[in-house]
């Protein structure tokens, strides 16, 4: 199957210039209209926050980006060249041994980021002779081979199941072979855990058995939520007076929003959490969400609120740079 290129600036709307701020916000406004939870559409709205989430993979990366761009126009010129050591790599091209390489379906990532990107891997295990030393007795095990399944916040928080496709190189004038497996991913599945499919790996030669299969996770960006651990980080952005005063202000959750207290004085930085919203724990309890506190500041005011705000700097003792 022809790899097929993927042109990331374009599926995120951003010039070839952007940076990395735009590159960040174009990301966050296709990723809450597209997020599966909110899509009009969930078959068509999960398939292309997927889109989105691997141009950011590899646009939002300082690495992946330098080596997307020098690719250019002859980025099928490389894959052609594509080394035995590349396969090791990315999975792709001709593995030690000769053996052709896997294509996937249903992992979440296309061809062209698989080819260049991934971290999927594959290599022959260790070879050894069955009793008799004859050559044609010459056995070699199976190839472990590994392929990144790209996973939602939701579904490590739920759990799910997961249809990929694995097609098979078609061996010693054979015809390929392709093979289709119900995944489940459980709940509290961590990024860089792996799922072990036994035995569906490469064929072994002689009488030596076949390798593994292995799905590495990797958590797709979310447009609000990140990951530390067992716990869920956001955002809180607050105008001054909602920080000085208090104020309730929503905040979003993998579940449904919530509803989080800001108590009176809270400064910039300060960290407020919501116990029990993070992800799931080997002892069935679940981390917290922590939201942190960001003070925005208007960007005009009329000339009714630059008097009020000039009243206020005339009558308030409060001095940031000299607290005491």
């Amino acid at each position: 199957m022809a790899v097929k290129f993927q042109d990331y600036y374009e599926t995120l709307g951003v010039a070839r210039t952007a940076s990395a701020d735009d590159i960040k916000l174009a990301f966050r406004k296709l990723a809450r209209i597209h997020h599966p939870d909110v899509s009009k559409n969930k078959v068509a709205g999960e398939a292309k926050f997927k889109e989105i989430n691997e141009a950011y993979e590899v646009l939002g990366d300082t690495a992946k980006r330098k080596r997307y761009d020098e690719l250019g126009p002859n980025w099928q010129d490389h894959a052609n060249r594509a080394a035995p050591t590349d396969a090791g790599r990315h999975g792709r091209g001709q593995p030690a041994g000769g053996e052709p390489d896997f294509e996937f379906s249903g992992t979440g990532f296309s061809d062209f980021f698989e080819t260049f990107f991934s971290g999927r891997s594959g290599g022959f295990a260790s070879a050894r002779r069955a009793a008799g030393g004859a050559s044609a007795d010459f056995a070699q095990l199976g190839r472990d081979i590994e392929a990144d399944l790209l996973v939602t916040l939701e579904e490590a928080l739920q759990g799910s199941m997961r249809k990929v496709t694995l097609r098979r190189p078609a061996l010693d004038g054979g015809a390929a072979r392709t093979n289709t497996y119900q995944v489940r991913i459980p709940p509290g599945m961590r990024e860089g855990q792996r799922i072990r499919l036994a035995g569906q790996g490469g064929a072994g030669q002689g009488d030596a058995p076949a390798g593994d299969l292995y799905l590495r996770m990797r958590f797709a960006r979310h447009p609000d939520l990140r990951v530390q651990g067992d716990d869920i980080h956001c955002d809180l952005d607050l105008a001054p007076w909602e920080a000085v005063l208090g104020t309730k202000a929503k905040i979003p959750t993998l579940a449904t929003a919530t509803t989080l207290r800001v108590p009176p004085g809270t400064a910039a930085g300060t960290l407020l959490r919501v116990r029990g919203q993070g992800l799931p724990r080997e002892d069935g309890t679940r981390g917290d969400l922590y939201a942190t506190v960001r003070l925005q500041a208007p960007p005009a005011v009329s000339t009714e609120e630059r008097g009020l705000w000039e009243k206020l700097a005339q009558l308030s003792t409060f001095h940031p740079r000299n607290p005491s």
